[in-house]
């Protein structure tokens, strides 16, 4: 697949699954208000898989959905080391867009709020003009992109 239909494909996916969330979520993000439950900041699973953000059962069940439909490929392919770092590339691309179009398209929030200040779950680490997260995953999923090229 050429690299403009990958980032087309995640930006498209990204922007639905934005709007389904903004649906969901409304105003109040990291599902502040959805029957659900919350693991504290310190638990390992907050810590690690959520920068210290508290688990809830909306985000763990989202992410392995997410994680289950885009290794669902291997349902038509041969698995191979390529497709799973692209796959796991795709991931952190996604997170990283789903997110920022949440804020974007988000009538409760929209460009101009997305400052520290107002983003409670995003607060505690903030760098410069976006969540650190931001920076990681970029990194992450560009390096997993890149080596996706040289792993056959």
């Amino acid at each position: 697949m050429s690299p403009a239909l990958f980032f087309l494909i995640i930006l498209w996916t990204a922007y639905v699954f934005a709007k389904v969330e903004i649906a969901i979520e409304g105003k109040h993000g990291w599902a502040e208000n959805l029957p659900t439950w919350r693991l504290p900041t310190t638990n390992w699973a907050s810590i690690i898989f959520f920068s210290g953000k508290p688990a809830t059962g909306y985000h763990i069940w989202m992410e392995i959905f997410i994680l289950s439909m885009l290794h669902s490929v291997y349902v038509y392919v041969e698995p191979s080391w390529m497709i799973e770092l692209q796959i796991f590339a795709y991931f952190f691309f996604f997170s990283i867009s789903e997110d920022f179009l949440w804020f974007a398209l988000n009538p409760a929030f929209g460009i101009k709020n997305f400052r520290k200040e107002k983003i409670w779950w995003h607060r505690k680490h903030w760098w410069w003009i976006a969540p650190r997260d931001y920076y990681l995953f970029l990194v992450i999923g560009t390096g997993l992109y890149l080596l996706s090229f040289v792993v056959r």
